[in-house]
């Protein structure tokens, strides 16, 4: 099983295109309603978390994608971020927006008149590879545990299982403090998603399952909030999105 994953991540690392997962699902008013209102569920609730006592040193970004509107609030609480991802074109598609490059995505809607400058200067940003079927990141990227690890709508589209889900999970949550915290969102009941023209896997989980999986992995979750939204069905088949924050027991 774990062999032929493998070939399903190589095989959708030569066939992803950052550029048109980005116009497909962040185009902002000119997009799709569900799109719109996806990015909206997530981000009020990223801000309501971050500037509601979860905060610390380190935060670890995993699955981002070429994204960056999850950091939005996230940097305004933690000193310092790092982004990994287990898509090299990923972090490339990331580093032109830090670096203001030619071409670069236009994240400025997602921005709601926040200054670009927390992001981009003051904080560490180390973008790595991983993938989020191993326990850890890769030998060089070791780092001491975190305070905080980020994941938004990214293991159901890395894991091939729900067993490979779970140990996701519990690797996820090995990576943080005792106490620390562990934010993510879901797209549920998910069959498969687009980008572009490609069609890739999706992950089928319950909302049960997700919180199931951090309370196995030595979580108790403090908040699940749920909207019915789903994705376009030109651009995902899924129903509904959960937004989990859950915190690492001191003993776990």
């Amino acid at each position: 099983g774990q062999t032929i994953f493998k070939s399903k991540l190589t095989d959708l690392s030569q066939k992803f295109d950052s550029q048109d997962y980005l116009k497909t699902n962040y185009a902002f008013d000119s997009g799709t309603v569900a799109e719109d209102e996806i990015l909206k569920f997530n981000l009020k609730n990223l801000f309501e978390t971050f500037s509601s006592g979860v905060r610390g040193d380190v935060l670890r970004n995993t699955g981002p994608g070429p994204t960056v509107y999850q950091l939005l609030s996230a940097c305004e609480a933690f000193r310092e971020i790092i982004a990994s991802d287990h898509l090299q074109q990923n972090p490339q598609e990331v580093k032109k927006w830090l670096r203001k490059e030619p071409g670069a995505y236009d994240w400025s809607p997602a921005m709601h008149g926040r200054r670009r400058r927390p992001i981009s200067k003051g904080q560490s940003r180390r973008l790595l590879k991983w993938d989020a079927n191993q326990p850890h990141p890769p030998g060089p990227a070791q780092v001491p545990p975190v305070d905080c690890v980020l994941t938004l709508l990214a293991l159901e589209c890395a894991c091939h299982d729900v067993d490979a889900y779970r140990a996701a999970g519990r690797g996820l949550v090995s990576l943080l403090k005792p106490g620390g915290h562990l934010v993510t969102a879901v797209a549920l009941h998910t069959q498969h998603y687009m980008v572009g023209a490609k069609k890739f896997f999706g992950l089928h989980l319950e909302k049960e399952t997700v919180e199931k999986a951090l309370q196995e992995a030595g979580c108790q979750v403090l908040r699940c909030r749920n909207t019915p939204v789903s994705y376009s069905e030109a651009h995902c088949i899924n129903e509904g999105i959960c937004f989990v924050v859950a915190r690492k027991s001191p003993g776990a």
